[in-house]
């Protein structure tokens, strides 16, 4: 049905977003002028030159951040995240380029709302397809044909994940193995061993080959694979040590060299880590202006209640295991650096303030952390950062406590959002910092803001 013309469908991918931008374009252009008092400064036909350049832009975009590949296997939430993206960054090269030819005519608001169009249109047109494409081949059609190499635990359990997935549309033919020659019930048949591979490739139509063979088979590999280029099959290598990786690993390149990593962090890569950054600097931008009369208000408050710096500087481990200084408002009485770093605040500490006990339960205290953000030292949403007192305890009491540090440390996280947050489980946040840094997405990044901001400032843990 669609086999064999995945480039075509790759450009008619891309020729149906495009027209689902400027059918956006249409809707914001009538939504914001085509009323009786609202009048253009610039003819129509200026923004349609702009519209095509931003669908322009956003098809080259797509391209490089792969958003056009086959998509058979891959979760819709990480599509929906690439395309936000994508589009975020067009909008960003838009502003750029009217800023650059100093073009102030054009309407904000008609920018605003094509942009929200724009990614609610292509975002509805792909969920469609997915929805369309997931329907068809729970009902057998537009499937790939499947010949598992190996029928030992490691060909069992692909072939159990077939079977619970029929929306990604494989069917499994059969196995090949040397050692066994018949499968228990619910299993395809042994369709003969490892070297009548030639043969099943001839006589049976197969679109892909996965090797699921133990390492002790290793030299049978390339075999395997000449093989498979030769009758011109694509094939995959599940690793028979996939059970002994901590986490989801990736391929990587050192020249000519394939390396596999045995953790994949969305943010290790280039993109994602200016993506996020610039997400960073106008989140925090915005939350000092918006928050900017609170904080006075703190600051004036603060003087007048309590003798010693407004604003209270910690050092906390950061990214990379480097540390900093995390600011935060000064909600205890002034104290030695060694108390300060070394002591556990517990409930009714004698340290604290009445004002500050108010200001950590509302989590304002926490305000200048946006000024870090702003610094490159942390992130609005990442885990959060510890002293480095602690953390040398954390890291020989909990298993990969210390992998927290490969990303930005947070404000908010999936931990603090998930009621983790003051006095509780050091092991239950570390796994959900564990899953945020191997998930991240911008709309994951999103949806965390939003249930912090849902969930209220509010800290019934905070001491």
């Amino acid at each position: 049905m669609i086999r064999g013309k995945e480039k075509i469908m790759t450009q008619i991918y891309a020729g149906v977003d495009f027209v689902c931008i400027q059918a956006a374009f249409l809707l914001a252009w009538i939504l914001r002028f085509d009323k009786v008092h609202s009048i253009s400064h610039l003819p129509f036909s200026n923004y349609l030159f702009w519209g095509i350049i931003y669908g322009l832009s956003f098809m080259l975009i797509a391209y490089m951040s792969t958003l056009y590949i086959p998509k058979r296997k891959t979760k819709f939430a990480t599509e929906i995240a690439k395309l936000l993206q994508a589009h975020l960054v067009s909008i960003f090269i838009l502003l750029s380029v009217l800023y650059t030819i100093k073009s102030v005519d054009i309407s904000r608001l008609f920018l605003f709302i094509f942009f929200l169009l724009a990614v609610l249109f292509t975002s509805i047109y792909r969920y469609l397809v997915k929805q369309s494409l997931r329907h068809i081949r729970r009902r057998g059609f537009n499937k790939q044909f499947v010949l598992i190499a190996g029928a030992g635990k490691v060909g069992k359990r692909y072939y159990q994940t077939i079977q619970r997935h029929p929306e990604f549309g494989l069917a499994v033919i059969g196995f090949l193995d040397d050692y066994c020659t018949e499968l228990e019930d619910g299993y395809k048949p042994i369709l003969g061993k490892i070297n009548e591979l030639e043969k099943v490739l001839s006589s049976k139509l197969v679109d892909e080959v996965i090797i699921a063979l133990p390492l002790i088979v290793y030299p049978k590999y390339k075999e395997i694979i000449l093989k498979c280029e030769k009758a011109g099959v694509r094939v995959s290598i599940i690793p028979d040590f996939y059970d002994i990786l901590p986490a989801t690993p990736y391929f990587q390149s050192l020249g000519d060299l394939p390396i596999i990593g045995i953790r994949d962090v969305p943010l290790d890569e280039a993109t994602n880590r200016v993506f996020k950054r610039v997400f960073d600097v106008l989140f925090a931008s915005i939350a000092i202006v918006l928050t900017s009369p609170i904080m006075l208000a703190i600051i004036i408050v603060l003087k007048l209640t309590s003798p010693g710096p407004i604003v209270f500087k910690q050092e906390r481990v950061g990214l990379n295991r480097r540390t900093f200084s995390m600011y935060k408002f000064r909600s205890m009485k002034h104290m030695s650096k060694t108390q300060s770093d070394t002591q556990w605040t517990t409930e009714n500490d004698p340290r604290r303030t009445r004002f500050g006990s108010f200001l950590r339960k509302t989590s304002l205290d926490e305000l200048p952390q946006f000024f870090n953000v702003l610094k490159g030292e942390m992130s609005v949403v990442g885990p959060r950062p510890e002293r480095p007192y602690f953390v040398d305890q954390f890291k020989e009491e909990v298993p990969k406590y210390m992998i927290k540090h490969h990303v930005r440390p947070g404000i908010t996280g999936w931990a603090q959002v998930s009621g983790l947050r003051g006095d509780t489980s050091i092991a239950d946040r570390i796994e959900h910092d564990l899953f945020y840094i191997e998930h991240w997405t911008i709309l994951f990044d999103i949806k965390i803001i939003y249930k912090t901001v849902i969930n209220g400032f509010v800290n019934r843990n905070a001491y």
